[in-house]
């Protein structure tokens, strides 16, 4: 993926020297040169694997590359980073771990999708309520609800005061004591299907999540992981507002 240019006062902070703000004063007092040359705006991009950064003429290393991967978390592997249980992790899967961490969540017993990177910034467009990222999933219910039921989720319900809502709830196929649904959300909230589910009286029997924006699951099996394609990248980079405009297409 070719690297872009990016404000000097971000290197810095990626690379560890200070916050964004601090890394600013530290470029305006003229402490700061790129190539040998004092710089005193932080506005000045460099090419962080190029260019030669120096504070208090100290060379400072550049940030590790950013990294974006595509993981299917088995059922029975852990979102979080550590585990004082010593159960298996998601993270763990991946052949190089340095400094990667989830770009949300997937529990315990749900299967699927789910992205790793090294890039704040990358994270906080996939994650951040505002930027109406969907997220789709393969849902098999105890029971089948009934239309009623639908349209309740569809509208929101409440749980503990606080209301939660899918944007899409389509049929798939019913079987004789369950079924399956294609469910699409665009909010993070922490176990939310599960919730939605519980609340109409068809808990969840099994999930799958198999889309995030336009990364798709696709044909990855369990365990595996693959890097994120530039132009999937690059959709969260230019285009999150929209995300919750694309519409699910069969993985």
């Amino acid at each position: 993926m070719q690297q872009r240019l990016i404000r000097l006062s971000k290197f810095l902070a990626d690379s560890g020297v200070a916050s964004r703000r601090k890394a600013d004063s530290i470029v305006a007092d003229g402490r700061v040169t790129v190539n040998n040359i004092t710089i005193l705006t932080p506005f000045t991009k460099v090419n962080p694997h190029k260019d030669i950064v120096t504070v208090d003429n100290k060379t400072i290393p550049a940030p590790p590359q950013h990294k974006y991967i595509a993981l299917y978390k088995p059922q029975g592997y852990l979102s979080d980073l550590a585990d004082p249980r010593n159960r298996r992790l998601a993270r763990d899967l991946l052949a190089d771990q340095e400094r990667l961490f989830p770009v949300g969540r997937l529990d315990f017993h749900s299967e699927g999708l789910m992205l790793f990177t090294n890039d704040g910034e990358f994270a906080n467009l996939v994650m951040h309520p505002r930027h109406q990222v969907e997220k789709e999933y393969v849902v098999k219910l105890k029971g089948t609800p009934l239309p009623e039921d639908i349209g309740r989720a569809l509208h929101g319900v409440l749980v503990d005061g606080v209301r939660y809502a899918f944007d899409d709830m389509r049929l798939i196929r019913s079987e004789q004591q369950s079924s399956w649904f294609r469910i699409i959300v665009h909010e993070g909230k922490n176990r939310m299907v599960r919730k939605i589910a519980e609340v109409l009286g068809h808990p969840v029997i099994r999930l799958r999540r198999v889309r995030i924006g336009p990364v798709h699951l696709g044909r990855m099996r369990p365990g595996a992981h693959r890097p994120l394609t530039q132009r999937e990248v690059a959709y969260f980079r230019s285009h999150p507002q929209t995300a919750q405009n694309l519409r699910s297409t069969r993985s």
